[in-house]
């Protein structure tokens, strides 16, 4: 058995950025694990399980949910995986997350970049409205829309630079078609796997 690390990618990006999109294709070309901290969170909300009113309360309100209750859904899904590759989809979102991923997954997880999605808010949201129409997410609306891109610039964008400071952030143009942002991504994730 491998005594490797496993390894992470986080993916980040304001809402509509693509990144459920582009790791997707990831996950197809490249076999890693796709870790959405939203997805995990809103299963976890419907499993019904203590958290759930907490988690609802924070995804309605545009606010993040307490870091302890998003690494613990990451981490138990980590541990389940036979996979080694995990791309961790909208986290860490703010300083808090990254001090509480930093505290409990440290000499755990091997962090090799961060996929930043750069895309104008104008496009995001053009997109998540369009989303909206058939998505189901009680967030996939204007006024949600609003708090969290304030959320993403006051709480997000410094972490990013933290990581860019780190030398560990892959900026991805995501203005582009699908395939066309690909092409970027690819390149990315070829320089962490040799």
């Amino acid at each position: 058995m491998s005594l490797q690390k496993p390894i992470v990618a986080f993916v980040l990006g304001g809402p509509g950025a693509g990144k459920g999109t582009q790791c997707e294709k990831i996950v197809k070309k490249f076999g890693f694990v796709h870790l959405s901290a939203g997805e995990l969170l809103r299963n976890e909300r419907d499993s019904g399980s203590k958290d759930g009113n907490l988690i609802q309360n924070c995804i309605k309100d545009g606010k993040i949910v307490p870091v302890e209750i998003t690494i613990a859904l990451i981490q138990k899904a980590m541990e389940k995986s036979s996979v080694k590759k995990f791309l961790v989809d909208g986290f860490p979102r703010n300083e808090d997350n990254l001090q509480g991923w930093n505290n409990r997954m440290t000499g755990i997880v091997d962090v090799k970049c961060v996929l930043f999605f750069d895309c104008p808010e104008e496009e995001c949201i053009r997109r998540i409205v369009e989303r909206g129409k058939t998505s189901g997410r009680s967030d996939d609306n204007i006024h949600s829309l609003r708090k969290r891109f304030n959320t993403y610039k006051e709480q997000t964008m410094p972490i990013i630079e933290h990581y860019e400071k780190l030398n560990l952030v892959k900026r991805i143009p995501a203005t582009g078609s699908p395939d066309e942002v690909f092409q970027d991504v690819k390149e990315a994730i070829d320089s962490i796997l040799n």
